[in-house]
């Protein structure tokens, strides 16, 4: 999930469950003159979570649900959705103190304003809801690092990998060459520099966590041009979302870096076609060929996590000494 999507919906449930306990309170309590002063305060406390932002702002809404929790213990609830807010905005081991003392504070006022025989859920279920709320987002972060770490490796691969792969090639021909043909080996030389500099680049980028430099200023299909010389595209370009531009470049480089290292080609063409709600790449090589139902190799596996990722589709054509196309489909994205 990404971290818009969980703002919303913490944001959304603060909301809602503002305005249940208020219900519950008005319930309870009847809509009385006694009663107005205590909705002021629950008006009051979301205007001051809609804008009042930050670690400050959030101790400041803290103290001030607390506050009217202790008058009217129908609130008590409204510390599950501050749970996941406290559990967002400070680190885990702040968090959890804060969480503690306010499930604690929550199943005290549950328990004391209780109107009826004592009944232990409204000392229990806070401290239960805390204990979830912590494990639940405890388990989100984790898998949304793991998500990174696969998402980086396949970048790795993709990129700096495949270029050091080129590196490695050109400068061994160079050397087998130097003595015999000192211009080609002179020219394989200047090559390699060419893929170091945008291998270099490209790990700069990584750092610093933006878009592809291919795509800088430019189109996917110009992006393209500049990694193969037949590049064919079919049907009007229209805006990509950013995330479905550097997979479909990803996968270019991927498929072209194969082509050229392992399947020996003399000819790639690379066709991108622009269709109504979704966009194609297809990678067309006239190398060597594979039997696909043998195996896979790590390069087409993430290939295929990458444009699953996206609920994309991904389809590979071959057989030895027959060439290999890769078509590759992804639904349109806005944005």
């Amino acid at each position: 999930m990404d971290t818009q999507r969980y703002d919303r919906i913490v944001r959304a449930g603060f909301f809602v469950v503002l305005t249940a306990c208020t219900l519950r309170y008005l319930w309870w309590s009847g809509l009385t003159s006694a009663a107005l002063p205590v909705v002021g305060c629950a008006a009051a406390l979301g205007l001051l979570f809609a804008f009042t932002p930050g670690r400050a702002g959030l101790v400041v809404l803290v103290v001030a649900w607390a506050g009217l929790t202790a008058v009217a213990a129908s609130f008590t609830w409204l510390a599950v959705p501050l749970f996941f807010l406290v559990l967002k905005a400070f680190p885990m081991r702040v968090a959890l103190g804060l969480i503690i003392g306010m499930a604690a504070f929550a199943a005290l006022e549950g328990t004391l304003h209780a109107r009826q025989a004592w009944d232990p859920s409204p000392a229990v279920a806070p401290v239960a809801i805390a204990v979830l709320a912590a494990l639940l987002f405890r388990n989100l972060h984790e898998a949304g690092k793991l998500s990174e770490r696969v998402r980086l490796s396949r970048e790795i691969h993709d990129t700096l990998a495949q270029g050091l792969s080129s590196v490695h090639l050109l400068l061994q021909a160079a050397d087998q060459e130097w003595d015999a043909a000192p211009g080609p080996a002179r020219e394989h030389v200047r090559q390699a520099a060419v893929v170091a500099r945008e291998n270099l680049a490209e790990a700069r980028r990584f750092v610093r966590e933006l878009a592809p430099p291919a795509l800088d200023g430019g189109s996917l299909p110009e992006a393209l041009r500049n990694l193969c010389d037949d590049v064919r595209v079919v049907g009007t370009p229209y805006p990509l979302h950013v995330d479905t531009e550097i997979t479909l470049l990803r996968v270019a480089q991927g498929a072209l870096a194969n082509a050229r290292q392992h399947a020996f080609a003399s000819r790639v063409v690379v066709t991108l076609t622009y269709l109504n709600g979704e966009i194609t790449l297809d990678v067309c090589d006239d190398g060597v060929g594979f039997d696909p139902s043998v195996g896979r190799g790590y390069g087409l596996r993430a290939t295929e996590q990458r444009v699953e990722a996206l609920g994309g589709r991904v389809t590979v054509e071959s057989a030895p000494g027959e060439g290999t196309v890769l078509a590759v489909s992804v639904p349109v994205r806005s944005g």
